[in-house]
């Protein structure tokens, strides 16, 4: 008979072993364009329904789902569907519509007869996921393209025609979030550190490919110092009006719109503010936009400086012109940050770094805080005070501020 002694080690081991041997079901999403109908179709399948006790889709209150039809038990509550799969192969059906203009008469998200500029994150909303202990879904994205489309892009790697994989470890209920286009489009590729990067436009937009493939080369090593992560894949797509006027963000990707330039006139990328989002996806909470937008911007001017893009003299002319617009900014806080409380916060920013620069003797910088609050989930304005003062060694003097008192 074995000795007890071992016993403890034996019960790791099963439990180890149980662990690597997680049953992997496949969930596989399937989208179909509908160009005359301003629609797309999707579905979800599991291999084996299962392992799923619950799906909650989160439907919002637009009315953009549609003709559900489902294997097991469908139910609509307000504005979500809870989808109870049935056993064995069960698939889930819908239509969702494409096209989105935001209050301005702008779109965030279109399709024409020729391509489809859209969020991942509105094909497959948000959704509450219970499932079976022991149990992997194992995500793949397939496109069936209308007559004439003759490609699609995705932030995910490709993993055959149309195809990809779907995969976040931060996330159970993996889902297609960042931005597609489908279509009659153009790209260009290249590899940057640990990155696959693609730089798609419908054609005819108009979207300056080249130029940013360019721009991102130069900085591409200063934004991997300053945020030392290498996504697999990065998506930057953008078409012309009437697509809103700006940058948005998303996992792995994000938009710009063909006419913005890649660096303005007063010394500030619209293209490298995104890059940064992406590279930091940094969330924040209780009030403060302030962070995130303002870490945005500021690297945006910063890693135009470090790269060599930015001289001093211009620099310091930036910096002028962000202290008159932010001359009126009494408070950074809020759920949402103006482009004046932004400029602001660049300004605190700076002055924060200079805090942590002359404290540490050099050997720190903002860098570092940034670095900390990449580790969170959300940020606050205390915590940015908390990471300082670990910095510092005391409270931030920078951060004692007006500017910084709760809304």
């Amino acid at each position: 008979m074995p000795s007890l002694r071992w016993l403890p080690c034996c019960l790791l081991f099963v439990f180890t072993s149980c662990v690597l041997a997680a049953k992997k079901v496949d969930l596989d999403y399937s989208v179909r364009f509908l160009p005359q109908a301003d629609e797309a179709e999707v579905s979800l399948r599991l291999a084996k329904g299962e392992v799923v006790r619950e799906l909650e889709l989160d439907l919002g209150t637009s009315g953009a789902y549609s003709d559900f039809k489902a294997d097991g038990d469908w139910r609509l509550s307000g504005d979500h569907g809870l989808w109870k799969p049935s056993r064995g192969a069960a698939t889930l059906n819908y239509r969702v519509r494409v096209s989105h203009r935001r209050e301005s008469g702008a779109y965030d998200a279109r399709m024409t007869a020729d391509w489809a500029l859209l969020r991942g994150d509105d094909l497959v909303p948000a959704a509450r996921l219970s499932q079976a202990d022991g149990v992997e879904l194992v995500s793949r994205l397939q496109f069936e393209l209308p007559e004439g489309w003759n490609s699609v892009e995705t932030g995910w790697p490709r993993i055959g025609k149309n195809r990809f994989r779907i995969d976040n470890p931060g996330r159970r209920f993996d889902r297609p979030t960042g931005w597609i286009l489908a279509g009659k489009i153009g790209a260009r590729r290249l590899r940057l550190g640990e990155t696959d990067v693609t730089v798609a436009a419908p054609t005819g937009e108009g979207l300056r490919r080249m130029d940013i493939i360019t721009l991102l080369t130069y900085v591409w090593p200063h934004a991997q110092a300053a945020f030392p992560r290498d996504p697999e894949k990065l998506l930057i797509v953008g078409a012309g009006e009437p697509m809103w006027r700006g940058g948005l963000s998303a996992p792995n990707s994000f938009f710009m719109q063909a006419e913005r330039p890649l660096i303005s006139e007063n010394g500030t990328s619209p293209l490298l503010h995104e890059l940064v989002h992406v590279f930091t996806r940094i969330t924040d909470t209780d009030d403060s936009d302030w962070i995130s937008e303002g870490i945005a911007e500021y690297y945006s001017i910063e890693l135009l400086r470090r790269s060599g893009g930015l001289g001093e003299t211009r620099y310091h002319k930036v910096r002028e012109q962000l202290q008159r617009w932010s001359r009126d900014v009494s408070s950074l806080r809020g759920e949402h940050s103006s482009g004046a409380v932004t400029a602001r916060a660049v300004l605190l920013l700076e002055d924060l770094n200079q805090e942590i620069r002359v404290a540490s003797k050099g050997r720190q910088s903002l860098d570092d805080l940034v670095q900390g609050l990449m580790r969170l989930d959300k940020v606050s304005t205390d915590d940015v005070r908390a990471i300082a003062e670990t910095l510092l060694g005391e409270p931030s003097k920078v951060l004692d501020t007006p500017l910084l008192a709760g809304s």
